[in-house]
């Protein structure tokens, strides 16, 4: 079994230093064995947001799949989102992060690319180049293995769930992750925490998507407030914690769903 925490969206620079810490003590109350962060680590992609973010970081001893977020390419110094548009990302939060974005074990391997663009401000692309790197790190691995691919821009949508904006290239993206078998796709972006069976028909079964909410950022979106997931896999079973924030408890369990695939379909199932 493996346990993989997912949380995006930080903000750090319009984030609650309360809620930060509460997440903090919750990732060591439950150990995760990787904590995936789907992008937006800071609000304005400064360098102090991004010291908060790497300092932040580093008390945290899972290993760490680290991918950034369209908050973090600067906005107003033009010169540096169209020359140097990841410099500070790559200065303070992917050295804290695992080299190439990559985890592998005996049962899960994680891939984390870049949907972030220096020429959008909001909107993100999966580029040819990404696809086929995707392809090389999954194509090798056996059927056994369970295969993750982490955006910051959702590729798909859930099937029963809200219609939100995805990355350009996303319906090329999902064909990619169709072909390579793979099995979950997780992302952040919208501040909403969604996940099922994705909406677009695929040619070698189903494949999962998972949003996460935003961690702890004041930026939340309407009723949801802040949250994280909490994923379990255990064979062909997966189940989603959605841990939400509430001020008197600290991250508490809010909303489970489990999933089951057989001969390549996923569907829903009792919580374990």
């Amino acid at each position: 079994m493996r346990t993989i925490a997912q949380i995006s969206d930080l903000h750090f620079g319009r984030h609650d230093p309360v809620i930060a810490e509460a997440l903090l003590a919750s990732l060591g109350a439950e150990r995760p064995d990787l904590v995936v962060i789907s992008g937006d680590f800071t609000q304005r992609a400064r360098s102090r947001e991004f010291m908060a973010a790497r300092a932040f970081l580093g008390r945290m001893t899972p290993p760490k799949i680290v991918v950034p977020g369209n908050h973090d390419v600067p906005l107003y110094n033009l010169f540096s989102r169209l020359f140097t548009p990841f410099r500070n990302f790559d200065r303070f939060v992917r050295p804290a992060g695992l080299p190439g974005a990559f985890f592998a074990d005996d049962s899960v391997a994680v891939l984390g690319i870049n949907s972030a663009r220096r020429l959008t401000r909001k909107n993100g692309r999966v580029s040819g180049e990404q696809m086929d790197e995707i392809r090389r790190a999954f194509r090798p691995l056996p059927p056994s293995i369970f295969k993750i691919l982490v955006t910051h821009h959702p590729l798909a949508a859930p099937r029963d769930g809200l219609r939100l904006q995805l990355a350009g290239r996303a319906r090329e993206a999902v064909d990619v992750a169709s072909e390579c078998h793979i099995h979950l796709l997780l992302s952040g972006h919208h501040h909403r925490s969604l996940d099922g069976i994705i909406a677009e028909p695929v040619r070698n079964g189903d494949v999962l998507i998972v949003y996460a909410g935003t961690a702890i950022s004041t930026r939340t979106r309407g009723a949801e407030g802040n949250s994280f997931n909490l994923i379990r896999l255990e064979g062909n079973r997966v189940e989603i914690r959605v841990m939400g924030w509430q001020p008197k408890r600290g991250y508490v369990e809010v909303r489970t769903s489990s999933y089951v695939l057989e001969e390549g379909s996923w569907r829903s199932a009792p919580t374990w």
